[in-house]
């Protein structure tokens, strides 16, 4: 299972405050089992909120590129390459 990142933790834990703030101000509970129940459900509330934010895309896997071979050979290998190649052939103009 990968580790929460920052943003699930904060999220997460500012839903638990404030949920927990919001319940307990609205209900005006004063019993033990209300609060613990209320704070049970913001928990809850807060583990959910924090699995689903979006998690970051992974990178892409990085290229592994083969050594290039030293300057001289590849301008002598793209020198070639030019030479060989045929040149297009032009007509003369007629009269």
């Amino acid at each position: 299972m990968p580790r929460p990142t920052a943003a699930q933790l904060a999220y997460g834990s500012c839903t638990v405050i404030f949920s927990t703030l919001a319940m307990l101000l609205l209900s005006q509970t004063s019993s033990s089992l209300g609060i613990v129940l209320i704070a049970l459900s913001a928990l809850a509330l807060g583990l959910l909120v924090a699995m689903t934010v979006p998690l970051p895309k992974p990178a892409p896997a990085a290229v592994v590129r083969e050594r290039v071979p030293a300057r001289r050979e590849t301008a002598s290998v793209s020198a070639a390459a030019s030479s060989s190649a045929p040149e297009p052939v032009r007509e003369p103009a007629g009269p």
